[in-house]
């Protein structure tokens, strides 16, 4: 044939020369290495066999033989996959799935995804695998991390993404079933988040393999996938930022004035994070400021993600998705942030997609929170961050129209005017306050703080001057 195996190294088949062994010769030699095993691999594992395993275990995309090695071996397998036994090729099988399509250029990406895509298409036993080595290609490899910063690799970046989810793509129109594995994978394989006790270097590598998961976990909720996946991509992008956001403590964010509390600090701190255009709408700008409110490494990343979020539901806004991101987004903000303690930043991301559209999603959002803050089946603990979460949006959203405030500020403090009329005979050493805490705090968001009412009427009573109906 024209090849020689010689101390377990295969012969350089270079694509650009002629080369004596055609493309079928290349198959055919494949074909015989892969039947020469016997039951088991370990059984009777030929040299032809154990070089084949050799080739797709190095993963060195700088070594010119072994890259020109690696394109043909990967192509001639595409056109031979239905040789390979999950059972009899199983080391085979482990190091094509452990590949890392960062390593390497443009030709190796494409050799190896036309493998994994001929691998899913031509057994149902390896989907689940196909897809899991294509998500794992959702973040570089940790020696990569530095190179992915540079311009460089962020065109590296681009390519390896273009790449994996067009495969995945291909992969679901060939094998719908797919479909039914790859919301579960990507979760799953979502970055851990380190403790604060890990090393600085090692936090910090983490939360950027974070972002760069999460900017892929996006892409894949806007592109043709997202619609048969439902909101679990952006759900657990959500989930992701109150992870980021708890970890980040009032004590080192508000070093030279501990007395503020989250209102104060908000305001002065995130407003100039976002500026409003003629319409009232939120317009962002670098970030959302939580970089100068501390060095954690923490604030910087989830600042970095809160931007890509709302990247991502602007662009879904513009092809005239937004209700139904916002359909998850408040789910989402009901299960992961309003009754989460500590969190203090990822409501942004909501108020955001209300200022896309104030009349309908602002509108929704307030008056679920007031609903939730007068309903009695919830939880004292719920209807208590339903109503701080009200403050904080009312008091911020100036886009939401004056009489929508005023009619919020009206149904609050007739709750509390009921309310206090059940008990305005009960003798004040008879009350005990942990049992009308509700109560307490529709009136004020914490002992030592200015009462909810009264906060919104400071930051509003000025723009409602000017609005002479409903005032009353």
């Amino acid at each position: 044939m024209g090849m020689e195996i010689e101390n377990n190294k295969m012969e350089v088949i270079k694509e650009e020369e002629d080369s004596e062994v055609t493309d079928s010769e290349m198959v055919r030699f494949l074909r015989n290495a892969l039947q020469e095993v016997g039951e088991t691999e370990f059984e009777s594992s030929t040299h032809h066999y154990s070089d084949l395993v050799a080739v797709f275990g190095n993963q060195d995309g700088r070594d010119t033989d072994h890259v020109a090695l690696l394109v043909a071996s990967s192509r001639a397998l595409s056109r031979a996959v239905t040789y390979i036994d999950i059972d009899r090729h199983n080391s085979l099988l482990s190091n094509i799935f452990r590949m890392s399509i960062w390593n390497f250029g443009e030709n190796v990406m494409d050799a190896l995804i036309d493998l994994i895509k001929a691998l899913a298409a031509s057994s149902g036993k390896y989907v689940e695998d196909c897809l899991e080595m294509l998500v794992r290609n959702f973040k570089p490899p940790q020696n990569l991390l530095n190179f992915v910063s540079q311009p460089h690799g962020i065109a590296k970046k681009e390519k390896v993404q273009d790449r994996v989810h067009k495969a995945l793509k291909d992969i679901a129109e060939l094998m719908p079933v797919s479909l039914l594995y790859l919301n579960g994978i990507v979760v799953q394989r979502m970055p851990r988040m380190s403790s604060k006790n890990d090393f600085p270097r090692k936090i910090k590598d983490d939360l950027q393999l974070s972002e760069i998961y999460v900017e892929s976990m996006l892409k894949l909720e806007r592109g043709v996938l997202g619609r048969f996946m439902g909101n679990v991509m952006l759900s657990a992008v959500v989930y992701r930022l109150v992870e980021l956001d708890v970890e980040i403590e009032w004590d080192e964010i508000l070093q030279d004035d501990p007395s503020k509390g989250i209102f104060d600090m908000e305001i002065e701190d995130t407003d100039e994070a976002a500026d409003y255009n003629d319409d009232g709408e939120v317009c962002l700008k670098a970030g959302f400021g939580l970089q100068k409110m501390g060095a954690d490494a923490f604030a910087d990343r989830l600042d970095s993600l809160m931007v890509l979020t709302c990247e991502h539901i602007k662009s879904r806004a513009d092809e005239g998705h937004l209700h139904e991101v916002f359909d998850t987004l408040l789910l989402s903000f009901k299960k992961s942030i309003l009754d989460t303690h500590k969190s203090k930043f990822a409501q942004f991301v909501m108020f955001y997609a209300c200022s896309l559209d104030p009349e309908r999603c602002g509108v929704r959002f307030a008056v679920t929170l007031a609903d939730t803050f007068v309903r009695a089946g919830e939880s004292p603990t719920t209807r208590m961050s339903a109503v701080a979460y009200l403050a904080s949006y009312l008091s911020r959203a100036r886009f939401l129209p004056s009489t929508l405030v005023v009619s919020m500020l009206k149904r609050l403090v007739d709750w509390c005017a009921k309310y206090y009329c059940k008990f305005q005979d009960v003798e004040e050493e008879n009350i005990n306050p942990h049992v009308h805490r509700v109560f307490y705090s529709g009136c004020q968001v914490h002992s030592t703080k200015v009462a909810s009412v009264m906060l919104l009427m400071i930051f509003i009573f000025k723009p409602l001057l000017s609005c002479q109906r409903d005032i009353n």
